[in-house]
């Protein structure tokens, strides 16, 4: 089983993994790793992406309980595999996940509406509710989440504040390390 070092460090950018196995799968290859900081796809989120040794990991899924980085190039088992996430890409996700966290919770404790599903998207956040918002209170909860969130410890007091008050919303295991200051951005 592949260790998950994304659970303890949110943060992690670079690591080191010795590769498990890797076989050819399409186009590419399909490496598990003994540990990785790469986030998996699941939950609406996409997997993250960067590279392992010299080969580019274009995707990371969860397949049959096993973290799959799916790569352009072989790597061989049993060596060490230097790690290195696509930071912008991965941060950018992160501010995404809080910024829907935060808006959702807002549709909730305004309208009553729960968050019926969402996709973290490259460039874009879809979000589904159990109502139907109209313009101006879509302006109205863009305007109040860019009023939140100015600070770690502020973000984190509304995310908790807001499972509290809706149950519902699940914490998904998600954690807040972060100032997050583009979520005013969120469109």
């Amino acid at each position: 089983m592949t260790s998950k070092l994304y659970e303890e460090d949110s943060h992690l950018r670079e690591f080191s993994a010795r590769v498990l196995d890797c076989r050819k799968e399409g186009d590419g290859w399909a490496v598990i790793l003994d540990r990785t900081a790469f986030f998996p796809e699941g939950g609406g989120q996409a997997g993250d992406r960067g590279e392992l040794e010299n080969v580019r990991v274009l995707d990371t899924r969860i397949r049959d309980g096993e973290i799959l980085h799916l790569t352009d190039g072989p790597l061989e088992p049993g060596k060490t595999a230097a790690g290195r996430l696509d930071w912008d890409l991965r941060f950018r996700r992160m501010q995404d996940h809080s910024g829907e966290h935060i808006v959702s919770g807002l549709v909730y404790q305004k309208y009553g509406y729960n968050n019926v599903g969402f996709h973290l998207g490259d460039g874009e956040v879809t979000l589904d509710f159990s109502g139907e918002l109209t313009g101006p209170q879509l302006e109205e909860i863009e305007l109040l989440a860019g009023n939140v969130g100015k600070t770690v410890e502020e973000v984190k007091e509304i995310i908790n504040d807001l499972h509290e008050f809706n149950p519902m919303m699940g914490h998904r295991g998600c954690r807040l390390a972060v100032t997050y200051p583009e979520i005013a951005a969120m469109q």
